[in-house]
């Protein structure tokens, strides 16, 4: 598909309504409601689709909001389904599966994984097609608000500069974090730091049938690994890390890399022969991070630009893409109803937040004795386990009364700890310590590759 075209150069700002800073799946998908409610929408992306990016496993709950946007049948062409997710534990002999079709909702079994690259160029040229003007290759550099909206001033790839006068901005620039940076919002997650490894392989071994697409979480003593199957024959293989672990590397990436494989010999196993595609390992830091508000009088922050945490349970593109949909709910109260302004921007940090706050209380404890235990012999007692399936597949806004269910989990969690306290105290002076900052990969905001 071919980008649209632009205006040349001016020295001029050129006008727009909304200007949407990233062209991943928040910014494009924002991008896309917008232009549909007949505003004029400026989409700007700092490298050129497709581009690399991390993060291919899709929850069952993005299903209805590809289908809003149209791009249901184009996403399914590059996915594998995802019907469930297997853990794998080290202090367990057996495996523990998941299916999506056990939650509380049956009508979401499955999901896809995805090839980002294809994945977010689809989003991209989708906003293209219902009227947003893209460009690639664009990188904002500065946006200066006043009452009235902000000036936009942005560098090409051949240097040029260009400008843009928005009514409104979404920062929707991912790990850029854009105006987080600006008002010095930005803060790590101090509960949750961590970093990661990861590299796609060749010849992995894969589940068989109809699990064959399914996500694999492999514990290990540093944190946990994925193991994403992808439908052009590639497995996305990555490593979550507590930063201690980093900071004992003294070797090259890839073989440090390697060596933290062979932490996870059932993992291992399953690489036995394959080969890491490009000889290339990429690593990223400061991985867990938020920002103290969403939204100002004339911007909202969506997706990445907004948090991040941790992807156990997968729900990075899913909340970007809700926070988008939310969003376009805000901008077009903004700028139509100037009197639900401040109610619909409420509205909006409130709904940003609820997202990572879901998940946070999981992610937090999922290294934990307890927890794997809970994982590893799931029971289902007063619905709790179609709850957590739920939570898994991304229902969280509301469509199933899991909240209850949710609660009886977590009291359950609380109680086995309390039965083993020696164990879940020790657990927890060890999370204490390996969370700790020692500077590994210290700086580190955008993926950077190593060979």
């Amino acid at each position: 598909m071919t980008q649209a075209t632009s205006p040349a150069p001016s020295a001029s700002p050129e006008p727009c309504d909304v200007l949407v800073v990233g062209g991943g799946p928040a910014g494009a998908t924002i991008a896309t409601l917008l232009a549909r409610q007949g505003r004029d929408v400026v989409l700007l992306e700092k490298e050129h689709h497709p581009r690399f990016h991390i993060g291919e496993s899709l929850l069952p709950a993005n299903l209805p909001l590809l289908e809003a946007l149209g791009v249901r049948a184009e996403v399914e062409a590059i996915g594998m389904p995802k019907w469930g997710i297997e853990f794998v534990s080290p202090q367990h002999a057996h495996h523990s599966f998941f299916e999506f079709a056990d939650a509380w909702d049956k009508s979401m079994p499955f999901a896809w994984q995805v090839r980002r690259d294809a994945f977010d160029e689809i989003l991209f040229r989708n906003a293209a097609r219902h009227g947003a003007r893209t460009l690639e290759g664009c990188r904002v550099r500065r946006v200066a608000f006043d009452a009235d909206g902000a000036d936009v001033e942005a560098t090409l790839d051949d240097g040029a500069t260009r400008r843009w006068r928005a009514r409104f901005v979404v920062d929707a620039s991912g790990r850029d974090t854009l105006l987080a940076n600006q008002f010095d919002w930005k803060h790590r997650n101090e509960r949750h730091n961590s970093a990661a490894l990861y590299g796609h392989f060749s010849g992995a071994k894969r589940l068989e049938g109809k699990l064959e697409g399914n996500i694999s979480i492999f514990w290990f003593r540093h944190g946990w690994f994925w193991f994403i199957p992808l439908a052009d024959g590639s497995t996305s293989i990555g490593a979550v890390c507590w930063p201690h672990y980093l900071k004992t590397r003294v070797k090259p990436l890839k073989d440090f890399f390697a060596d933290t494989i062979a932490l996870a010999p059932e993992l291992a196993a399953r690489l036995e022969g394959a080969t890491l595609i490009g000889d290339r390992v990429w690593a990223t830091g400061n991985y867990a991070y938020g920002s103290r508000r969403a939204t100002g009088e004339r911007f909202l922050l969506a997706g990445d630009a907004y948090a991040f945490i941790d992807p156990v349970f997968s729900s990075g593109v899913y909340l970007a893409m809700r926070n988008a949909f939310a969003g376009a709910e805000a901008v077009a109260a903004v700028l139509d109803r100037p009197a639900d302004a401040a109610a619909a921007r409420r509205r909006y940090e409130r709904h940003v937040q609820h997202g990572p706050r879901a998940f946070s209380w999981f992610i937090y404890r999922m290294t934990s004795p307890t927890m794997r235990h809970l994982f590893m012999h799931p029971a289902n007692p007063l619905r709790t386990k179609e709850a957590v399936l739920s939570l898994l597949a991304g229902d969280i806004y509301g469509n199933v009364p899991i909240g209850p269910s949710l609660g009886a989990f977590k009291g359950v969690y609380w109680w086995l700890s309390l039965l083993a306290l020696p164990r879940t105290f020790a657990a927890w002076r060890a999370r204490r310590a390996n969370i700790r900052d020692v500077g590994a990969l210290e700086g580190e905001n955008v993926m950077s590759a190593h060979r």
